[in-house]
């Protein structure tokens, strides 16, 4: 009769995910800053884009990081980075509206 071995393996650890946005392995901060940069301004253009009375904040909020975020997506590195990216442009776009809507660039008189 013939024995079978049996083979036992522990189960490799791996570490807890994380979220990063160097997925490369790479080290990029200008670009990681610029991209949260360009979400927390579309955050805040889409927040006041709703509140009237800052239609200004809303406006100037959203154009900066509507272009801003278009040049930032220019230079990402990473998917990760383009996928936050791209969510403050469309909310900085979407808060621009909101705040042109509203009244402008400029103070009402």
């Amino acid at each position: 009769m013939s024995q079978m071995r049996q083979v036992t393996t522990r189960p490799t650890e791996r570490p807890s995910p994380r979220f990063t946005l160097n997925t490369d392995g790479g080290r990029h901060p200008l670009t990681n800053f610029l991209t949260v940069a360009t979400l927390m301004l579309g955050i805040m253009a889409f927040v006041t884009g709703f509140i009237v009375d800052s239609h200004i904040v809303a406006s100037w909020v959203g154009a900066l990081g509507f272009w801003g975020g278009l040049y930032v997506q220019y230079i990402s590195v990473t998917t990760a980075q383009r996928c936050l990216i791209i969510a403050g442009v469309v909310t900085s776009f979407v808060g621009m509206a909101l705040g042109v809507a509203h009244g402008g660039f400029v103070p009402h008189v």
